[in-house]
């Protein structure tokens, strides 16, 4: 289980570390000192549980949970705070668990338990389309500066999602669009693949799977017709893979 530590004391993340140690399974794969950098180690690293402080300067704890649960899908949360008071505000931001410190290794694996949940290549494993098989539509909707326009599924490269708006890359050009990721995902489901939290692509498209080398590995798609690569998550990496040897 892939984990990501958010506390802006030093002292408690590394006390957190030391708990999780105790638990097999579990990797933590970022920590974050504020809210702001939380939500970027969460959209680059897919983790599927964050421990999370509450009071923490600029973005608290509590508005990091609520945009957490926008995403799809969302990491479990348990939240790690010195206050009490806070209890009815983080359930009602969609937490699993509340520990209050000092935090004890025997709630911490209370919390751990209740918090498990499968990861989305465990729900739902890529599967390559059957022969003839369509999407349920066979087009997207734009409004643009000269009007609505219509853009077939076939002329469709990817989609990337920015905050309340989404990308759709085409054959002519690019338009934004309103509709979640989710929604596409569902509606242009077995052509179109997710790559990352923000992109989805057009499995017709996808030229090679690419590793930049450096301090850290990532891992970029090249796609037809599209002039810049998109990302890879880790998360989905083997997902990607597993589709591009069968495919």
């Amino acid at each position: 289980m892939r984990v990501v530590i958010v506390d802006d004391e030093p002292l408690a993340r590394e006390r957190l570390r030391r708990l999780l140690s105790e638990f097999p399974g579990y990797e933590i794969v970022g920590e974050a000192g504020d809210g702001e950098t939380a939500l970027e180690v969460v959209d680059n690293e897919e983790p599927d549980l964050v421990l999370l402080d509450i009071r923490m300067g600029g973005v608290d704890g509590l508005q990091v949970a609520r945009q957490l649960a926008e995403y799809d899908p969302p990491p479990a949360i348990i939240f790690t705070t010195a206050y009490s008071e806070h209890a009815l505000s983080a359930f009602d931001a969609n937490a699993d668990a509340y520990l209050l410190k000092p935090i004890r290794v025997e709630k911490l694996k209370e919390a751990l338990l209740r918090a498990r949940r499968p990861t989305r290549a465990q729900k739902s494993p890529a599967t390559v389309p059957a022969a003839g098989e369509r999407p349920k539509r066979e087009h997207i909707l734009a409004t643009t500066r000269e009007g609505l326009v219509r853009i077939p599924v076939d002329d469709i490269v990817y989609f990337l999602a920015d905050q309340k708006y989404t990308t759709v890359c085409h054959l002519h050009g690019e338009v934004l669009i309103e509709e979640s990721l989710k929604t596409l995902e569902d509606d242009f489901a077995p052509w179109f693949l997710r790559i990352h939290r923000k992109a989805l692509v057009a499995t017709r498209f996808i030229a090679s799977l690419e590793r930049e080398r450096g301090g850290e590995q990532h891992h970029w798609l090249k796609m037809k017709h599209a002039s810049k690569p998109l990302p890879v998550s880790r998360r989905r990496l083997a997902e990607v893979r597993r589709f591009l040897t069968d495919g």
